[in-house]
């Protein structure tokens, strides 16, 4: 059965923890198959942004609740830009 979503307030030390790793981590990974596609750019925002989620992990989720839900924002919302293979055409 699967638990009902949480804000960050709602979680412990480590659920935080782990979502934070866990988008760093999804991160890399498509860091990794942007970088194979040849969207160098796209895997540098990707490793970069990863970095900052992972060096922040400890810190932010201790002290600073509205910075981490930035970073994760921010990292959720780049994964969700990555075309993963498929063309994607774009309005002007």
């Amino acid at each position: 059965m699967r638990e009902s979503a949480k804000t960050l307030n709602a979680m412990t030390l480590r659920e935080r923890s782990d979502l934070m790793m866990s988008v760093a981590d999804a991160l890399e990974a498509t860091a990794e198959k942007a970088h194979e596609m040849g969207n160098d750019r796209f895997a540098a925002n990707s490793i970069s942004l990863a970095r900052i989620i992972s060096g922040c992990a400890g810190d932010v989720v201790t002290s600073d609740l509205p910075a981490a839900e930035l970073l994760l924002q921010h990292g959720i919302a780049l994964l969700s830009l990555f075309p993963g293979g498929t063309p994607r055409s774009t309005v002007h």
